[in-house]
């Protein structure tokens, strides 16, 4: 299987008919797909989080990610948004999924569960009456850089002795 970039139609379509809670977003950074030979089997649509707090140009959400069902689709596209994520430049990954799923492909990603994020449904204005699953979700982050603390204080220190002449 392989990685490829696709369009937001493309997303877009594969999500309308293969997602099980949710309809396609409505804009995006990039969008990859995962095909099997010609067959598109799974794709993800990455952009900027959802919520303002998370909003600093340096963290990626994965907005939607979906699959056919293929046999560890969801971690290969898991992995590959993460290493485009990096090589933009963003810091941090962030996705969120139904408190009645388990996680297994974000485990298998390296990415750790924050917990209890957010409520069921948008309130207020932003309260479209979508047709989504009135559950809780989890919210799930993987670091894409090294703390620059971390990276500094890695570097080896310089142990070769002055000679005195």
């Amino acid at each position: 299987m392989k990685i490829r970039p696709i369009t937001f139609k493309q997303a877009c379509d594969f999500i309308n008919k293969y997602h099980r809670h949710h309809k396609a977003t409505v804009g995006c950074k990039f969008c990859i797909g995962l095909f099997d030979n010609d067959k598109m089997v799974g794709c993800a649509v990455c952009g900027r989080p959802v919520s303002r707090y998370l909003d600093d140009g340096l963290t990626l959400e994965i907005n939607r990610l979906c699959t056919d069902g293929t046999r560890n689709a969801c971690s290969m596209l898991y992995g590959a948004c993460c290493r485009i994520g990096k090589e933009m430049g963003y810091e941090e990954a962030v996705t969120y999924i139904l408190e009645t799923e388990n996680g297994a492909s974000l485990k298998a990603s390296n990415f750790i569960c924050e917990g209890q994020a957010g409520g069921t449904h948008w309130t207020g204005e932003r309260d479209r009456g979508q047709d989504i699953p009135p559950l809780f979700k989890t919210k799930w982050v993987r670091k894409l850089q090294a703390d620059r603390k971390t990276e500094n204080s890695s570097e080896k220190p310089n142990n070769s002795k002055e000679r005195s002449r």
